[in-house]
């Protein structure tokens, strides 16, 4: 197992690290936060903000595991701060030569894939890495690797707030032109902040909202139209047999098939309504102010629809349709959609289910 290399200015880098003063310190919920949007960005169950000592690297935040420090010879993120400009990617650590041997790969809960992205103080040093990783191969997409770049500024952003701060506890004097440039950085914060949490509702692949972005917005639907008297309803739908275009070309095929329904999905809901990324190969609509007969028929043009999407490829899917009730929990209405899209996967796919009486 290669052993990490020094950077080149290791003694100024370490300098730089230790004048922060967050090594051996307690956990802080900014850190923490970064550790968790890194988390769910890439999709991982593990995540952490990792600082380079001279003979191990320390969690200053983590999430999923509860090591403090490992020895330096086990470590990614040593290698990952050799190119500060840079967000290292690991597919998979068996396939690495620098890794595959590491005591941290080894077994069937060792490390797989990784990301780090290197954090830097205000003087372009490398402190350390904001890295997310899990026991399952993987990849990054730009849009997700930018994403990491972003949370990487944020922690240049953080530092120099502490910095600020601890100029403004030695400098009281001054304290007014301190807190301007704290209130900018602040300000700063807040907006990278709003983009950050954008982008946790989002998905990647597609570009439309996850899970969380779709259960917001269905709340709101649900308490209009429970105000309006309006009908709502909800609709699920599974693109059909979608293992067997990835089994039969490969995932890059499969991705491009998704994103193409992606597309076509925001084009159908444009006007009105919301559809979001429910997991995998299945979708989630929003239909406000449209009946259950309503619901379906517009179900029906979009399933006719798809098989514009994949060029060659056959893609159907099968799609269930609830409608909300008055005063019922929305997951109530999404378990009946769910109930009729089972329905119609059982009936022979491609086709449109309502929900029973």
């Amino acid at each position: 197992m290669p052993l990490p290399p020094k950077p080149v200015n290791e003694p100024q880098r370490l300098a730089a690290l230790r004048a922060t003063g967050l090594l051996d310190t307690p956990p802080e919920q900014a850190f923490d936060d970064l550790a968790e949007v890194a988390r769910v960005i890439c999709g991982t169950r593990l995540a952490a903000i990792s600082l380079v000592d001279q003979d191990r690297q320390w969690f200053k935040a983590r999430r999923g595991f509860e090591l403090s420090q490992t020895p330096l010879d086990r470590s990614f993120c040593a290698h990952a701060i050799l190119q500060p400009d840079q967000v290292m990617t690991v597919e998979d650590a068996c396939q690495d030569p620098r890794f595959r041997d590491n005591p941290a790969v080894a077994g069937e809960e060792g490390i797989r894939f990784y990301a780090g992205v290197p954090l830097c103080d205000a003087g372009g040093m490398p402190l350390g890495t904001l890295c997310a990783f899990d026991s399952q191969p993987g990849r990054l997409s730009p849009d997700q690797v930018r994403a990491l770049q972003a949370l990487g500024r944020q922690f240049s952003l953080l530092l120099q707030m502490r910095e600020y701060g601890r100029l403004m506890d030695l400098h009281l004097r001054e304290r007014q032109w301190y807190e301007e440039r704290l209130a900018e950085y602040s300000r700063q914060l807040a907006e990278q902040n709003e983009d950050l949490v954008e982008q946790t509702r989002t998905d990647p692949l597609t570009g439309l909202g996850n899970r969380r972005a779709f259960a917001a917005a269905v709340a709101m639907a649900c308490e209009r139209a429970g105000r309006d008297g309006a009908p709502l309803s909800l609709a699920l739908m599974d693109l059909d047999h979608f293992k067997t275009i990835n089994d039969l070309h490969d995932h890059a095929e499969g991705d491009r098939v998704l994103s193409g329904v992606g597309a076509l999905l925001k084009a159908q809901f444009a006007a009105a309504g919301m559809v979001a990324r429910w997991g995998g190969e299945e979708f989630a609509m929003l239909l406000p102010g449209a009946t259950l007969d309503e619901a379906r028929l517009q179900c029906e043009f979009l399933r006719q629809a798809l098989q514009t999407v994949a060029g060659g490829l056959v893609v159907t899917a099968s799609i269930g349709v609830a409608q909300w009730r008055p005063g019922e929990d929305p997951r109530a209405t999404l378990e009946r959609a769910d109930q009729a899209l089972y329905r119609a996967k059982g009936g022979g796919r491609d086709q449109v289910e309502v929900e029973q009486a």
